[in-house]
Parts: C-alpha cells; sequence; structure tokens
C-alpha cells in the first residue's frame, strides 16, 4: 500500500510561481505513472502532467512552457512547478500513481490564483 502526501498548495497572485510536492509512504520506482491531476469547482478532474513508464513525460496543453514535473525515486517524491500561474490554473491538485492495476490517489492540496 503507498500513501501519497501533497503540500505546496496556497493562494498566489497571477504571474506567481508555486512548487507542490507529493511525498510517497512507500517506494515510487517501480511505479509506471507518476502524475498530477486537477479538478476546478463544477469541472472534471484533468491530467496536469504525467511521468509515464519513467521516460516519458506529458504535459495538458493549458500548462506547456509553464509547468514542471520531476520525479526523483530516491527521495520518493514527484514536484509540480508552477510557473506564470492565472486564475483558470485555481483547483485542488492530487498527486496520482499507478502500478498494473493498483492506483492511489492523495488527498489533494488547494492552489488559488487570484489577485
Amino acid at each position: 500500500q503507498v500513501q501519497l502526501v501533497e503540500s505546496g498548495g496556497a493562494q498566489v497572485q497571477p504571474g506567481g510561481s508555486l512548487r507542490l510536492s507529493c511525498l510517497a509512504s512507500g517506494t515510487i520506482f517501480s511505479m509506471t505513472i507518476m502524475a498530477w491531476y486537477r479538478q476546478a469547482p463544477g469541472k472534471k478532474r484533468e491530467l496536469v502532467a504525467g511521468h509515464i513508464n519513467r521516460s516519458n513525460i506529458v504535459y495538458a496543453d493549458s500548462v506547456k512552457g509553464r509547468f514542471t514535473i520531476s520525479r526523483e525515486n530516491a527521495r520518493n517524491t514527484v514536484d509540480l512547478q508552477m510557473n506564470s500561474l492565472q486564475p483558470e490554473d485555481t483547483a485542488v491538485y492530487y498527486c496520482h500513481a499507478k502500478y498494473g492495476t493498483r492506483e492511489y490517489w492523495g488527498q489533494g492540496t488547494q492552489v488559488t490564483v487570484s489577485s
């Protein structure tokens, strides 16, 4: 069983930056997918960025060039650096891990972008 704990969410002004961190209770080395999702009020949960099969990285079109996902197996962490934040980035951000048919989710961390 793997537990994921997110941190780093906050309120920030448009144009600002935040770094989210996801700490796993167990090793993430074997996880085929480590990703960040987000869910805004009234909207479906959507993929923001993901490390797929340990080598491929994917980003949602809306965050390309602004967000960077980084995975550190030795520390069992997956971080999301978010720059040039906009109000439309406001959402609860969730860490996600998958290995085979097993999936794990964190409890989420709130990011609010407003002036």
